[in-house]
C-alpha cells in the first residue's frame, strides 16, 4: 500500500514542472501492450527498443537473456531504464508462461509469416510483441508458441529492419490506434501511484533521508 500522506510530502519536493511532467506521462502510460527482446546481441539495439517504448508509453520491457546477457546501454537508452520496467528473463519459457499468466497475447514480429500485417492488427487484445535476434530472429520456440504473426509491409528490395526501427514502428502505430477506442488502456489508480513514488524515489537524491525524517517526526 502507498502511503498518500508521504506521497504528499514527498511531491513538495518536486519542482512544479517535475510534477506536471510525471501527472502528464503518466496518463499515457499502459500496461496493456508490452514487448519482449529475445537475445539481442547488439546492446544498443536493446537499449533503443527500451527507448522507444518509453516514447510510446509502454511501461514495461521484458528481456529474455538465455544467451546473451549485457547491461542496458544508458547512452543509448538516454535515461528510458529509470522511467520504464524491465522484467528479465533467462529463458523464453519463463517469460512467456509470465506473460501469459498476465493475459497477454504471444505477438510473433517477424516479416516471414503470412498473417496479420501491421494495419489489420487487433489493438483491443492485450499484446505482447516479441523482437529477436538481428541475424536468426526469433526462435522456433516463440513462433510456434505465438498467438499471431505480424509484419511491417515493405516494398523495396531490404526484407528486414533494424529490430529497434521495427518495435518503434510497430509502437508508433498500435499505441496510436490504441487510444482511438474506448476500452481501458491506462494504469490503474494503484499502479499510477506506485509508479508516481518510484519515480520520485529516482529523482530526489536524498529520498531515504527524507522518508527516515519524517517518520521520526
Amino acid at each position: 500500500m502507498i502511503d498518500l500522506k508521504l506521497l504528499e510530502h514527498l511531491d513538495t519536493f518536486l519542482t512544479d514542472s517535475r510534477k506536471e511532467k510525471f501527472t502528464k506521462v503518466l496518463a499515457q502510460r499502459t500496461k496493456h501492450f508490452t514487448v519482449a527482446t529475445e537475445d539481442v546481441y547488439q546492446l544498443h539495439n536493446t537499449s533503443a527498443v527500451i527507448r522507444s517504448c518509453d516514447v510510446f508509453g509502454i511501461q514495461e520491457v521484458n528481456v529474455i537473456e538465455e544467451r546473451n546477457s549485457k547491461r542496458i546501454d544508458r547512452e543509448i537508452a538516454m535515461g528510458a531504464q529509470k522511467w520504464v520496467d524491465l522484467n528479465r528473463f533467462h529463458n523464453v519459457k519463463d517469460c512467456m508462461a509470465d506473460l501469459k499468466e498476465k493475459g497477454y497475447q504471444i505477438v510473433a514480429t517477424t516479416p516471414h509469416a503470412e498473417d496479420c500485417e501491421l494495419h489489420e492488427f487487433d489493438v483491443t487484445k492485450k499484446s505482447c510483441f516479441f523482437f529477436g535476434r538481428e541475424t536468426e530472429g526469433l526462435s522456433e520456440e516463440v513462433l510456434n508458441a505465438a498467438d499471431c504473426y505480424l509484419k511491417i509491409p515493405m516494398v523495396g528490395f531490404t526484407e528486414s529492419l533494424n529490430i529497434s526501427v521495427s518495435a518503434a514502428i510497430i509502437l508508433q502505430h498500435v499505441t496510436t490506434k490504441l487510444k482511438q477506442t474506448t476500452i481501458n488502456w491506462q494504469l490503474t489508480e494503484t499502479e499510477l501511484l506506485e509508479k508516481r513514488m518510484d519515480w520520485i524515489k529516482k529523482t530526489i537524491k536524498s529520498y531515504d533521508k527524507i522518508v527516515a525524517r519524517y517518520y521520526s517526526e
